[in-house]
This record gives C-alpha cells, sequence and structure tokens, in this order.
C-alpha cells in the first residue's frame, strides 16, 4: 500500500504539473468528499441526514468559468448513491451527469470520482443525490461558477456573497417516505421549510417552539451582497423575501437577467435565483427572512409549517427582528401573478456570458425548430395496479444497465425508442424505459402541459434552454404568435402552472444521454421522466468523450466491474481515501478528461 501511495503521489505531481504548464487557463479543481448520514433535528425532531463531510447542507463547489473539476466521492451510506450536478451542462460528457441512465450508482462504501470541465459557463445551480430519494434526506450543496477575469460583470462587484437553500421538509426518514410511495400512498403535508438545513426563527412564540435552531445571515450597512437561492425541496413552490429589502434579480440558472427590483419571488422546486441585495436599512434592527409555501391549503398544512424563516443581522443592530412577517402575495389560488412574474423575468442581452461576447448574440428567433415535442402529465393514475406518474401517459421505469452504457456495449433491448411526441399515447398507459430519439443538431420546440392540480418544474440535463411562453389553456398552433422570440431568458428548469403551458426553445449541440423530468420529487420518484439520446452519426471523440476509465458496470454488464476495496473511515487526507486500483485509474482518468477537452 505505501508502494502504491507513493507512486500515485507522485503521478499526482506529474499529473498537476503538465496541467499547469500546458492548460494554465483551464486549471484542475479537486474536492474530496465523505457521504454520510449525521444526526440533527432541523424541526425539533431528532433525525437522520445526509451529509458532505460532515456538513448539512453540502460545502459549496467555487469554482471559475473553464475549470476541470474533480470530485471524489466516498459512499458512506448504507445504500448505492449518485450525485447530481443540476444545470452544470457537462459538454461531451453525459458519463458524467450522475443519473441512473447515464450512471451505475456507487455501492456502499465505495469511492468514485466524477471529473468534467465548467466549459463556457457562469452562474448558480446545486447539486444533490439523484437516487432512492435521498434528496428528501439531505446532500445537497451549492455550486457557484463565476466570470473569468477577463470577463467583466453586468453589475459591480459585490461585498459579499450567500448561498441561501429553502425547501419543505419532513421529520421522516427518507427511506419511509419513499416506502409509501411504493405502496401506492400520496407524502402527508411536509413537517416544515428550512432555510439552510435550519428551521424557523421563533417569530411568533405560540406557533414555534422554543430551541429551534435558526439561520442567520450578518451584514454590514450600506454594502451590497450577492445570494444564489436555491429551492431543493421536495414539491412545494416557495415565495422568498427579505423584510423592508429588494431584490435586484441579476442571474437565473447560468444566465444574466434584466435587472429588475421585486419585493418578493416565487422560487419552484429545483430552481436557483440570484439577487443583489443592498443593505440600506435602518441598520440598528434585525430583519426577517422569509420563504413560505405557495398555492398551498392552509387549513390542511398549519401556518408553522407554512414558513421558513432566518435573521439578516446588520453589523450594529441592537433589536432582534420582531412583530408579523412580511405578507406574501395574496392570489393563492389564482396563479395569474406568479405567472405574470415568471413571464417579467428576460434575458440580458447585453451582459457577457463566459465570454467576452455578450450572452444574447444567439438570436434563437431565428433558427428553423425541426423537431416539436407536446409532452403532457396528468394527474398519479393507476398503471397495472402501481400508483404512478406519468409524461404522455408513459411512467419511466430505469433498465438495470444504463443506457448510455448499454449503446457503448451494444447491448440491444435494454430501452425503447417509441416516446409518442404528441401527448398521446396508442394504448392504455404503461411503465417502460421509453426515450426520445433525438437528433443532433436539431433545433427542438418542446411544449410542457400540466393537466395535473398543482406546480410542476420540468428540467433537462446538458443543456440550457429558451423560454418562449406560458399560458393558460391548452396550447395550440396559435400559441406560438405569444411567444418571445427575442429575450426570453435562457435556464435548466421552469415551472408549468396547472391548467397551463410551457413552450422552450433548445439547440441539441450536446451528444449524449440527458434526463428529462420533473424536479418535484414525489412524481420523479414515480416515474415522471424521460431521456434525450443525442448520437452523433459520425463516431467521433470530439463531440462526446469516451467513457471514463474508471466506469462502473451494473446490470447486463455486472461482469466487467472490477473489485474495490471497501472502506468506512474517514479520511483525514484529501487524495487518501483513493485507494486499491482506483487511486491510479481516477488519476489517469483526469489527465485523460483534461486532454481530451
Amino acid at each position: 500500500m505505501g508502494t502504491t501511495v507513493l507512486h500515485s503521489a507522485v503521478l499526482l505531481a506529474c499529473v498537476f504539473h503538465l496541467l499547469g504548464c500546458c492548460l494554465a487557463e483551464d486549471p484542475p479543481v479537486y474536492f474530496d468528499w465523505v457521504v454520510s448520514y449525521i444526526s440533527i433535528a432541523p424541526l425539533g425532531v431528532k433525525q437522520e441526514v445526509i451529509s458532505i463531510n460532515g456538513q448539512f447542507p453540502g460545502p459549496v463547489v467555487n469554482i471559475t468559468t473553464n475549470n476541470n473539476v474533480a470530485v471524489n466521492v466516498l459512499n458512506d451510506l448504507d445504500e448505492p448513491v449518485l450525485i447530481s450536478w443540476d444545470g452544470i451542462q457537462h459538454r461531451k460528457n453525459s458519463w458524467q451527469d450522475g443519473v441512473l441512465g447515464t450512471n451505475c450508482p456507487i455501492p456502499s462504501g465505495w469511492n468514485w470520482t466524477y471529473q468534467f470541465q465548467v466549459k463556457d459557463q457562469i452562474g448558480s445551480f446545486f447539486y444533490f443525490p439523484s437516487i432512492n430519494f435521498q434528496r428528501a434526506a439531505g446532500g445537497f450543496g451549492g455550486i457557484a461558477v463565476n466570470n473569468r477575469a477577463v470577463v467583466p460583470l453586468p453589475f459591480g462587484t459585490p461585498d459579499g456573497d450567500f448561498t441561501i437553500f429553502i425547501g419543505d421538509w419532513y421529520n421522516r426518514n427518507h427511506k419511509d417516505l419513499r416506502n409509501d410511495l411504493d405502496d401506492g400512498k400520496s407524502l402527508r403535508m411536509p413537517d416544515g421549510v428550512l432555510i439552510n438545513g435550519k428551521g424557523p426563527y421563533r417569530y411568533n412564540t405560540s406557533l414555534v417552539p422554543d430551541g429551534i435552531p435558526y439561520e442567520t445571515f450578518n451584514v454590514h450597512p450600506g454594502k451590497t451582497y450577492r445570494i444564489r437561492v436555491h429551492n431543493v425541496g421536495i414539491s412545494t413552490s416557495l415565495n422568498f423575501r427579505i423584510q423592508n429589502h429588494n431584490l435586484l434579480l441579476v442571474e437565473t440558472e447560468g444566465s444574466y437577467t434584466v435587472q429588475q427590483n421585486y419585493t418578493n419571488l416565487d422560487i419552484h422546486v429545483g430552481q436557483s435565483y440570484s439577487f443583489l441585495i443592498t443593505m440600506d436599512q435602518n441598520a440598528s434592527s434585525d430583519y426577517y427572512v422569509v420563504a413560505s409555501a405557495r398555492f398551498v391549503n392552509e387549513s390542511q398544512w398549519p401556518r408553522v409549517r407554512v414558513s421558513g424563516v432566518a435573521v439578516l443581522h446588520y453589523s450594529n443592530s441592537k433589536i432582534n427582528a420582531s412583530g408579523p412577517l412580511p405578507d406574501p402575495p395574496s392570489d393563492l389560488f389564482d396563479k395569474t401573478f406568479s405567472m405574470n412574474q415568471a413571464k417579467s423575468i428576460r434575458w440580458n442581452l447585453t451582459a457577457s456570458g463566459a465570454r467576452p461576447n455578450p450572452q444574447g448574440s444567439f438570436k434563437y428567433g431565428e433558427i428553423a425548430v425541426t423537431q416539436v415535442y407536446l409532452l403532457k402529465n396528468t394527474p398519479l393514475t393507476l398503471v397495472n395496479g402501481k400508483r404512478r406518474a406519468m409524461v404522455n401517459e408513459i411512467s419511466f421505469s430505469h433498465p438495470t444497465t444504463p443506457i448510455r452504457l448499454a449503446d457503448q456495449f451494444n447491448e440491444t433491448g435494454v430501452y425503447k425508442i417509441d416516446f409518442p411526441f404528441n401527448g398521446t399515447l396508442n394504448g392504455p398507459p404503461r411503465i417502460s424505459p421509453s426515450i426520445i430519439n433525438a437528433t443532433y443538431k436539431a433545433f427542438l420546440e418542446i411544449i410542457f402541459q400540466n393537466n395535473d392540480s398543482k406546480v410542476v418544474t420540468y428540467h433537462l440535463d446538458g443543456y440550457a434552454f429558451f423560454v418562449v411562453g406560458m399560458d393558460y389553456g391548452e396550447w395550440t398552433e396559435a400559441s406560438r404568435r405569444t411567444y418571445n422570440k427575442w429575450d426570453g431568458v435562457a435556464r435548466c428548469t421552469i415551472q408549468v402552472y396547472p391548467g397551463a403551458w410551457t413552450a422552450i426553445l433548445v439547440s441539441l449541440d450536446n451528444v449524449g444521454i440527458w434526463n428529462l423530468r420533473v424536479e418535484n420529487l414525489d412524481n420523479w420518484y414515480l416515474g415522471q421522466e424521460t431521456y434525450l439520446r443525442v448520437v452523433n452519426p459520425e463516431h467521433t471523440n470530439k463531440t462526446e468523450l469516451p467513457p471514463p476509465i474508471n466506469v462502473l458496470y451494473c446490470g447486463r454488464l455486472q461482469s466487467k466491474q472490477r473489485p474495490q476495496v471497501t472502506h468506512h473511515e474517514r479520511s483525514s487526507s484529501a487524495w487518501s481515501s483513493l485507494r486499491g486500483h482506483n487511486l491510479v485509474t481516477d488519476l489517469l482518468v483526469i489527465l485523460i478528461a483534461v486532454i481530451f477537452l
């Protein structure tokens, strides 16, 4: 073992020397993570949550455009895990996507190293465990991709940067929650809303019990801070606001937006936003930071559960935050206010993105659409005796062999290329590994029609798409006349209101197998997803990287998997958790990945 470590250390030094000499503009960034359970009581009830290096939420991945990122994950849970990097586009590299369609799960006790480049990206995203309903237990953290020094920000440099996670929360174990779903039961109302993994500040002594830990954001008068807000919850849309302070929206999921002030903003499950907040209020007192549930029946979900509350603390404040919380929007059941707010978010056509040229120079409205997909979802339905969620009357079931791996080794019959494109299915609803056989370099129009009674958010891995329209009622061909073909914002997660539709445009220039899903965790778990299979007919690694040397095998390809020495002890060294044969292998993978990129 000592010889292996010595040789590996020499190899590591050589790799980083080579990267530093030859790829100075694209430096490597390494993270070493242990994914494990810790016991906390965010709402006063002790429970196990999933932590990263003992932190809940996990650490922020703070990186810069074009960095080559390596994240070594040691799975210290009692079940397999996959980490998904929501919004990171993995150019030419779906092998690192961290979902079941592309990756075999990391077994308990094993480590696996993700390697990817944040190629030509900026913005605010988050990571989370993508299988086994684990996101309900945590395991999430922020990703902040910063501009390179040569690319100016479209606003003044902030005096500080905060990452804020908001989300509904259950006191029950994630395994119990998924068992309920497996048994055909609906999830009960959440037990509360967390802000940065903590419960509400005791703004009302009769509603909030004593002893609940809460989050405090420490600020200085007159300073301006960037706050990145992520809804990492299970199924609840949340309204975010800071008492007496304006939220200047500047970015969402990798795109700078037209800068405009909001007193509050609806943030739906899986969505991320950046705001600038100027500390221009009376600095002698503290202020509420609130995330409250939207579109829920308060008679079923008591008010104590509806709001997450943190504290904005000025450095010279002498008075605690007090009084009633700032009012939420009043349209509890009329969602027009929320939709109009969403339509007001537009792309900043003059801001530079990850490159010096303006991010709006891509004139998406002038590109001819080559494929159209109408995707309809409906309320949960019994299929073969199981309660399932569906898109176009198909509930997706994952094959035991990941789709991308099956393609690589010419394993036939693993999935079906029969996903209906017009919202309906010829025949009864079914459970199937049905995917979209998309065309490389096609320009897709996708219309999401929500025939359910709740807000859902759709996410597409590997891409940013242009949000061109949304409205109530059924989408028709005439709806295209309302499209925004000039400054619709580019992002990766978009809400669809009940009884309404949302339309997006996306250019399929990224080869791979890419997950298209709802971010509402219960519906996703029950099958409301599919995959886009984007294949270049020319076999070349210029459009897609080869599989990494450390690729995991499962399903039909299980016999190809080499054994790995399992271990559960926490490592004090960033590299000492890479043991056995994988140590040398993973270092080689980093070098090979960077060379191909």
